[in-house]
């Protein structure tokens, strides 16, 4: 390798602002974020469906699995047929 064409790679700290540091190695010092995995609702386990309007309610309604329709279907015409 050329020397003096390359950036230096030396350790850095990963801040974040719910107070998680993270150390690595990088390009630069330090980098400051927003969010990180120990404060982001979806590895965290408090992620949750946003329902706009019942667009959830309406997709499972048309498009709902086919065994729970059938199973419906087939259960309410056999009590009728009887």
């Amino acid at each position: 390798m050329k020397e003096g064409i390359h950036p230096r790679y030396d350790a850095c700290s990963i801040v974040c602002a719910c107070g998680n540091v993270i150390d690595t190695r990088s390009t630069r010092e330090n980098i400051h974020v927003d969010i990180c995995s120990a404060c982001h609702p979806f590895f965290t386990g408090k992620q949750k469906l946003m329902d706009t309007a019942g667009r959830v309610e309406r997709f499972n309604r048309k498009y709902g699995t086919k065994s729970a329709n059938q199973s419906g279907k087939s259960g309410a015409a056999a009590s009728t047929a009887d």
